[in-house]
Formats: structure tokens, C-alpha cells, sequence
């Protein structure tokens, strides 16, 4: 696995631009997120290439191909748009190739890079504001990587934000208090003390034989506490060879989020 320290970037910023694409293009290249490779391919570009006509080129046709945008966040995205870095047309072809990726619930597009070992890893979000606000999010984690998290580890996501909160997902293997080991996933709310939050929630994954997406828990939150909802499974038979959770090697999990509508005060 190759990891991209603090301390290696200014080497790193340095290198000729074929090792510099090698390192970019590496799948098990390990970085915070998919953000944090664009901006770092942008300050490379910006050092070696100070005239725009060339940094234009040389990011169109060498330099985006180190970047999967699809999974980039949606705020970062929208930066691509109005950088003067990109040709605009080609801006925006990516961004709405990213875009319809996010927006494809079942599976990835074949022909799209996969995803690097990001340590927040990314979410498809997609958002409704009628006739309801909701909001649908999609983790995909593989095998390996569920397996990585006994005897008690965690998998964070990047952060989203909906109903102008921000949340994020985790994964979870725990011991539990009856000596069990489990696995769950949780949702929370990063910002505290913003006042009364309600939602509804339901938490699914796609499960053998039909490959559907099957509930597996759901209910009423309100996140003024700031504590965390989710559920929890038992480890053994989650990750056991017979488990229906794994659809070729691959974990799909859902969870659909609703804000319950506060009813308006009655002046006296």
C-alpha cells in the first residue's frame, strides 16, 4: 500500500511528471480522501506549470486521469466548476460523469476507476426536498476491508450534509456487553448544539439470493443529543462464508434518512 505522509508531499511535489503520474494512479494509493488528491494534483500542476494555456493542458490530457472524480465530494466538485485551472468544457464533462456516478444506486459505473484506500471512505449521496426531505445514502465496502475491522476496529465516511447538518457513517466491530462480537453501522451528526433535529431513519442491505436491498432496521431520532443511531448483528454470522450480506466480495449498505416536520406553533 502506498501512503502519502505529510512529510513525503514536498518530495513528492518535486518529481518529474511520469513518476508523479505512477504514484497518482495507484489504487492502493492511501490519502485522506478523493479531495485531497485533486487539490494535490492542482498544487503540483500550479508549481511546474505557472503559464495557464499549458497547466490546461497538461492537466486535460496527463494530469485528470489521476484523479477519480466521481469519488470526490459534491462541495468539492462544484469547485471544479470555477477553477481556472480546468478547461471549462472539460470541467464539465467530469463533473457531470461524477455526478451521474453518485446518482447510480445498484452498482459503479464499469468504466469508471475503483476506489482508492481512502481513510474517510466516500458515500453516494442523492437528495430529495419534495414532497419530503430526504436524504439516501450508499456505502460500499469489500470483504476484505469488513474484515479488517475484528476484533475492534472502525471505518469512518467522509462527512455529507443535509438539512443544513452535517453527518457521516460508521462501521463498526465491537464487543458487546454480553461478550458477543457485533457488527453495526451508525450514523451521526457532527455539529452539536444547533437546536432540535428530528428524523426518521431506516438502515438496509442488499441481501441474498434476490440482491435486493432488505431493511434492517428503522425508527425515530432526534439528534439534539448528539448520540448516534444505527443497529448492530451479530459478527460471526455477518462475516461466515454462508453470510448473504457479501454479493461478489462486496458489502452494499443504505441508509435513508427523513426529516420529520415540526408543526407550527400556535400563537396565543
Amino acid at each position: 500500500m502506498t501512503v502519502l505522509p505529510s512529510r513525503s508531499r514536498d518530495i513528492i511535489l518535486n518529481l518529474p511528471l511520469g513518476t508523479f503520474e505512477a504514484i497518482l494512479s495507484s489504487d492502493a494509493l492511501q490519502v485522506p480522501s478523493e479531495d485531497a488528491v485533486y487539490d494535490f494534483v492542482l498544487k503540483w500542476a500550479r508549481i511546474h506549470y505557472p503559464k495557464m494555456e499549458e497547466r490546461r493542458e497538461i492537466l486535460t490530457t496527463r494530469l485528470a486521469k489521476c484523479i477519480r472524480f466521481p469519488y470526490m465530494t459534491c462541495k468539492k466538485l462544484r469547485k471544479v466548476m470555477t477553477h481556472d485551472d480546468f478547461d471549462p468544457k472539460f470541467a464539465q464533462e467530469v463533473v457531470l460523469e461524477a455526478l451521474f456516478f453518485k446518482a447510480e444506486s445498484k452498482s459503479p459505473n464499469k468504466n469508471s476507476n475503483p476506489p482508492r484506500a481512502y481513510e474517510l471512505r466516500p458515500v453516494k449521496v442523492i437528495r430529495f426536498k419534495l414532497p419530503r426531505q430526504q436524504c439516501i445514502v450508499y456505502l460500499d465496502l469489500k470483504r476484505e476491508e469488513c474484515e479488517s475491522l475484528f476484533p475492534s476496529g472502525t471505518i469512518y465516511t467522509e462527512v455529507f450534509r443535509f438539512g443544513r447538518k452535517v453527518f457521516s457513517l460508521a462501521v463498526q466491530c465491537i464487543m458487546s456487553q454480553q461478550s458477543v462480537r457485533r457488527f453495526g453501522l451508525l450514523l451521526a451528526m457532527q455539529e452539536k448544539g444547533l437546536g432540535p433535529f428530528k428524523v426518521t431513519y431506516e438502515f438496509a442491505a442488499r441481501l441474498k439470493p434476490n440482491k435486493e436491498y432488505s431493511s434492517i432496521n428503522k425508527g425515530t431520532h432526534n439528534f439534539t443529543s448528539g448520540k448516534a443511531v444505527g443497529y448492530w448483528i451479530p459478527w460471526n454470522s455477518f462475516i461466515c462464508d454462508r453470510s448473504n450480506y457479501f454479493i461478489n466480495g462486496v458489502l452494499h449498505l443504505r441508509a435513508v434518512i427523513t426529516v420529520i416536520r415540526q408543526p407550527p406553533k400556535r400563537q396565543i
